[in-house]
């Protein structure tokens, strides 16, 4: 599982989602997006105007898309290097990706959401990722839904809250669910967690105590192995769970709903 941080975040950032996954006997290798990193923001003296100008910046996202190829590229390199950590320890018929925010974003694309403007000769979707966990999804920009995620054809997770408002792209918590609603091609399960706010996901201590409130990261987690059993194993218990709503990992008010399961 390769993992994406948001805008303004690092690497040590959704650390509640790497020990799940680790813990559940998964590889979690977090990634620095050097450009929309926290580098942006320290030491400014206006952070929102920096965090805005580097999102609105074309060439940091297509930097993102360029380290999420040239990620899965190095997985399977060092997988098969002798004498690497992760010799031996990687399946490449079950990869995934996961991502908060701009990282979403990022794994909205790997899977096949149109780029505006045309691909940049960038070879998407990837197809050897296998799933995608989405957190606070990103509503398609200058495409309607129906074509920007006509091409999206791998399973994905989408979790959302109730209260998932974007300050940079100006998306609502209706607006998060797009993506879900939109993807035909392949199964889909979408999670909203009452009263999680966008920072709830990020567990990024460096930018504010908000940012690393963990309410939320338990079931998130919890979400993230239950899918990727169901989808990567072919658990067939896991994917009952997600059929009957998951009860036992979600909280009263959370709702989740499924498509192609």
């Amino acid at each position: 599982m390769l993992i994406s941080h948001g805008l303004g975040g690092s690497r040590e950032g959704l650390a509640y989602l790497g020990q799940g996954l680790a813990e559940a006997g998964f590889v979690a290798i977090h990634l620095q997006h050097p450009g929309s990193d926290s580098a942006i923001w320290r030491g400014a003296a206006q952070r929102g105007h920096a965090l805005a100008a580097a999102a609105l910046d074309v060439r940091n996202a297509l930097a993102r898309l360029q380290d999420g190829i040239f990620a899965v590229d190095e997985l399977l390199r060092r997988a098969e290097a002798g004498g690497d950590p992760l010799a031996g320890r990687v399946d490449p018929e079950r990869l995934a990706m996961a991502g908060h925010s701009y990282g979403a974003w990022l794994v909205q694309h790997m899977m096949g959401q149109r780029i505006p403007g045309g691909g940049r000769g960038l070879p998407l979707p990837e197809r050897r990722l296998h799933a995608g966990i989405a957190l606070s999804p990103s509503p398609p920009r200058g495409l309607p839904p129906q074509l920007a995620f006509a091409a999206v054809e791998t399973p994905m997770l989408h979790v959302t809250g109730t209260a998932d408002h974007g300050w940079v792209e100006g998306a609502s918590p209706g607006d998060r669910e797009i993506p879900f609603r939109f993807i035909a091609r392949a199964p889909q399960v979408l999670a909203v967690l009452a009263g999680a706010a966008h920072s709830a996901f990020a567990d990024e201590g460096a930018v504010g105590g908000r940012w690393a409130e963990p309410t939320y990261h338990a079931r998130t987690a919890a979400l993230a192995v239950l899918f990727l059993r169901a989808v990567l194993e072919k658990d067939v218990n896991a994917r009952g769970r997600l059929a009957a709503g998951a009860p036992a990992v979600l909280a009263p008010g959370d709702r989740l709903e499924v498509k192609g399961f």
